[in-house]
């Protein structure tokens, strides 16, 4: 396929906002100064809860989001992306068998999914508002409206002092709380009691940052962003970026509608037909907002989470690179070089290696492990994930290839050996007799591979997300099983699927069954 960039385009990339309702996509291309322009869009429906939020996404939206990822992956390819960012929310976050659409995705698609925790999600719109609106030097509060969760940031253009992810979205409220058409007092009121209990935190942030201008984006502020536009009589052809609306605008579109019917509703040209079933309580939450926190202006980003992913990648990718700090162990320096050479995932590398850590502390005299067991572990992990650089699929593979083929100092050959096959089975296979490079071992390290990669693979699989949601990790042994207590920082769910499935090798080594939950007393908040 013939090259389109432009000479003077430095890299061509697409971002996925995975959200409840529906996926939306850009491509973009990324310029030497950093800065970024669109190319195309595309926004697909998926309806992820459309029976409400239950523990497990339902066949059907399971087969809507892998139909919508083929579109979006098949539009990247012909405007020649060279690479596609991908971000799930809370529906997939939450759902128990969101891992399964995540791994179908990689398998069936080839699009890599991170699903990111709130306070991840709250950042990048912060981002993408700084980006694309005008603020003023003082506080504003930014919102994000979602079919899941709602995003709240405090802060001006530079800094944020509040990040918060609350489950108050429209489509889980509506399925939660209105029962009735139209919506009656009483739910209403049930609604506004649950987003007082909630927001309860960015009512403390609000008091020491005090604002008067909100900064709305996503489609249900949009749409009421339009709404009042054309209520106003403003030119049809007016953009939503930096549309303004006073709180009394928004007191007397709320007051006609809020008691609508749905066919009502659905008469309004100007309401989205996706909105025509959610729009109640997105009404009631904007209400609540400017009546509990006194804010008397609304302005509207059309910049949101996909441009947030964006300039989070520019902010990673286009910046110097920075010399090696000068490390004195030579094993630890060139496996740092290396490392950097082939673009490592450091944030989830790191992680992982600081979870096979703590797992090594618990399994240490069970699996009669020592000290360099623990260093080459650490440094498996490290590098575990550097076959990304050649491709996704079979990255546990390359990375066996890459490590093997690097000439680390300060190592014995035996030893690169042992850290290459931990790394390469991370993932799919446990070590096998017939795949080569593991035969090619003595015995007593083929032993020492299937220790160590046992705890790689539940450690990996604990940072499924690749946004270290789990903050330690504690072991209890019983009689006839071991429990792995996780804390994290927000919702479980991704992480016990992820380790729970990688379970087995340890399982195998330890000579008991393993179960992986969540540490309640520990949660996070």
């Amino acid at each position: 396929m013939p090259d389109t960039h432009p000479r003077h385009v430095s890299r061509r990339i697409a971002a996925i906002d995975l959200g409840t309702n529906s996926f939306h996509a850009v491509i973009v291309d990324i310029y030497p100064d950093g800065s970024f322009q669109t190319v195309d869009k595309l926004k697909e429906m998926v309806l992820l809860a459309e029976k409400g939020f239950k523990n497990r996404l339902s066949d059907a939206a399971i087969s809507r989001a892998m139909e919508a990822l083929k579109k979006i992956k098949t539009l990247s390819d012909h405007q020649n992306a060279e690479k596609i960012l991908a971000y799930a929310t809370s529906a997939i976050r939450e759902a128990e068998n969101g891992g399964e659409l995540i791994q179908r995705a990689i398998d069936e698609v080839g699009i890599k999914i991170i699903a990111i925790p709130g306070r991840v999600e709250a950042e990048l719109i912060g981002l993408a508002v700084q980006h694309g609106v005008q603020l003023p030097d003082d506080p504003v509060m930014m919102v994000d409206i979602g079919g899941g969760s709602v995003e709240f940031v405090i802060g001006d253009k530079d800094t944020f002092s509040h990040l918060s992810s609350k489950k108050i979205g429209v489509a889980r409220m509506t399925a939660q709380f209105v029962d009735h058409d139209p919506i009656t007092k009483d739910e209403i009121e049930k609604l506004r009691t649950h987003f007082e209990e909630q927001l309860t935190d960015v009512a403390q942030a609000f008091a020491y940052q005090r604002a008067l201008l909100m900064i709305g984006s996503s489609g249900t502020l949009e749409n009421i962003g339009m709404m009042i536009a054309r209520r106003e009589k403003k030119s049809q052809n007016l953009s939503v970026n930096e549309l303004e609306f006073t709180d009394e605008q928004f007191f007397d579109l709320y007051d006609e509608l809020i008691g609508m019917t749905r066919k009502e509703r659905a008469n309004l040209s100007e309401l989205d037909d996706k909105r025509i079933d959610l729009i109640a309580p997105g009404l009631v939450l904007v209400h609540y907002i400017l009546r509990k926190f006194m804010i008397k202006r609304v302005k509207i980003s059309a910049q949101a989470l996909r441009e947030g992913i964006i300039l989070r990648y520019i902010k990673k990718e286009m910046k110097d690179i920075k010399a090696l700090a000068p490390f004195s162990d030579p094993r630890q320096r060139s496996v740092m070089e290396l490392v950097n050479r082939y673009e490592w995932h450091e944030n989830h590398s790191r992680h992982v290696a600081d979870l096979c850590l703590q797992l090594f502390s618990h399994f240490r005299d069970d699996l009669d492990l020592a000290d360099k067991d623990k260093e080459l572990l650490e440094y498996a992990a490290f590098m575990h994930d550097i076959g990304y650089f050649i491709s996704h699929r079979k990255h546990h593979k390359h990375a066996l290839y890459i490590i093997r083929h690097s000439e680390l100092l300060g190592f014995k050959e035996i030893e690169i050996e042992v850290m290459a096959n931990v790394s390469r089975y991370h993932r799919r296979s446990t070590p096998k007799m017939r795949h080569r490079y593991f035969k090619k071992l003595p015995k007593h390290e083929r032993n020492r591979v299937k220790k160590l990669s046992a705890i790689l693979r539940v450690a990996d699989g604990l940072d499924r997300s690749h946004f270290q949601n789990v903050r330690s990790v504690d072991v209890e042994k019983l009689d006839h099983k071991t429990v792995i207590y996780i804390s994290t920082e927000t919702d479980p769910q991704l992480e016990i699927w992820g380790a729970m499935r990688k379970r087995t090798l340890l399982e195998n080594m330890l000579s008991t069954s393993i179960d992986i939950t969540e540490d309640q007393s520990r949660f996070l908040k």
